[in-house]
């Protein structure tokens, strides 16, 4: 069977340490969709390790890991990842493999990225410039290189085709220094390119299923959150692909049956990089407590985080798009400091409470309801199972359960991969 392990949140809610704590019971690793704006960040023999594209399975030596069709990949930042993860003595050609079918980010990619995020002004994405939504419309406007053209005998005319549409698109924003930008860009995607080639590339599709039809175990890793899904997040302030359980059977190519367990992560509190509705959002020293205490900055960007409240009423939602039957909070620890604690149980918006995320929240004034937790004022990182901590965390815990109606079964209290606690 397969097992889905996402985030519940906008992304940084901690996967990474997550897939790389289940692993071990796995035979395969999945990356489904996203692009190399994920960081997901592990703690590897006391070393700090951020994974952008490459599954987090990779440091289990038993462990097969799939970069699956769904996810954009940029052979420049494929590269200097997999050069990382080398220097620690890991050899990816024996664990590491990539469908066919991915598409990949071209230099002109984050050029239009880039010229198109100056252009909106004060509207912006909050686009991490990387290439990967020009990269997502390419594939849906089928105009896309994908990693099976890479040993194609034709590759550079392909590319030189898809750049001069590029260019041509580029003609129509006024923005400087994009030639000297994609000229750079270029040379270190042409240098990438033979690196890619010596990767073990599959067909997907055929090596995920031939896997599960000898049963063995897959667990299918996500990227970004739930509420940047393309289709239900807050749009137009997401990503470009289905961060939802649903984007595995498009992203790896399985059909729906072979998806038992979902994994829903979500921080004890609520963080969000970059522009778009955030109505948990804190503007004040509480919020500024909370950055400095969960060192709440991007893994791959270095954004400081906004921070705040957990969200139940988003947390519901996105529990009800994916099925998720368990829960996994993170960064629990972080909340040690406080004297309270707070959860959004409802939203009021025009004089109404609602438990409902509207069409749309850009725009709209939303007053959180708050329900107040006493805090617990006690360090938790050092306990070693959920029974030893505060039962003011346990009450707070109990009450998220309640809420979701969906069981809170591990609870992380700090970086480490020792570091969680099964309920």
């Amino acid at each position: 069977m397969v097992d889905v392990l996402l985030g519940l949140q906008w992304g940084d809610e901690g996967k990474g340490k997550i897939v790389d704590y289940f692993a071990g019971r796995y035979d395969v690793i999945a990356r489904f969709q996203g692009g190399p704006n994920a960081g997901h960040t592990l703690y590897v023999n006391g070393q700090k390790v951020v994974l952008r594209t490459i599954p987090s399975g990779v440091f289990h030596d038993k462990t097969i890991n799939l970069i699956g069709n769904g996810v954009v990949l940029d052979p420049v930042a494929f590269k200097k990842e997999s050069e990382d993860i080398a220097a620690l003595g890991i050899d990816l050609t024996k664990n590491l493999f990539i469908a066919e079918k991915t598409h990949i980010i071209v230099p002109t990619h984050r050029a239009l990225d880039k010229a198109s995020e100056i252009s909106k002004g004060h509207d912006k994405i909050g686009s991490t410039l990387k290439g990967i939504g020009p990269a997502y419309m390419d594939k849906t406007g089928r105009n896309g290189l994908r990693v099976g053209d890479v040993i194609s005998a034709d590759f550079e005319t392909l590319y030189e085709k898809l750049k001069q549409k590029h260019l041509q698109m580029l003609s129509q924003y006024n923005v400087e220094g994009l030639e000297a930008d994609i000229e750079a860009w270029e040379k270190e995607f042409f240098e990438a390119v033979p690196f890619l080639k010596k990767m073990n590339i599959v067909s997907g599709e055929y090596f995920l299923n031939e896997k599960l039809k000898a049963g063995k175990k897959v667990l299918a890793e996500g990227a970004q959150g739930s509420m940047l899904d393309v289709d239900f997040g807050t749009y137009p302030f997401v990503t470009s692909s289905n961060t939802i359980s649903a984007g595995v059977c498009t992203g790896l190519g399985i059909a729906p049956q072979w998806i038992k367990e979902v994994i829903g992560v979500t921080k004890a509190y609520c963080t969000r990089v970059g522009s778009g509705p955030f109505p948990t959002e804190l503007h004040d020293a509480t919020g500024e407590n909370l950055r400095a205490a969960g060192h709440e900055f991007g893994a791959v960007t270095g954004r400081p985080r906004r921070c705040g409240w957990i969200d139940l009423v988003a947390l519901n939602y996105t529990c009800m798009l994916s099925g998720v039957t368990q829960l996994v909070m993170t960064k629990s620890d972080v909340l040690d400091e406080f004297d309270e604690v707070l959860a959004c149980t409802a939203y009021e918006i025009n004089g109404r409470q609602t438990k409902q995320l509207p069409f749309q929240l850009n725009g709209l004034e939303v007053k959180p309801v708050w329900e107040t937790f006493k805090g617990w004022s006690e360090k938790t990182a050092t306990c070693k199972q959920f029974n030893e901590l505060p039962s003011e965390m346990k009450t707070f815990v109990e009450a998220v359960d309640n809420y979701l109606g969906v069981p809170v079964k591990y609870v992380s209290n700090g970086p480490g991969r020792d570091q969680i606690l099964e309920r």
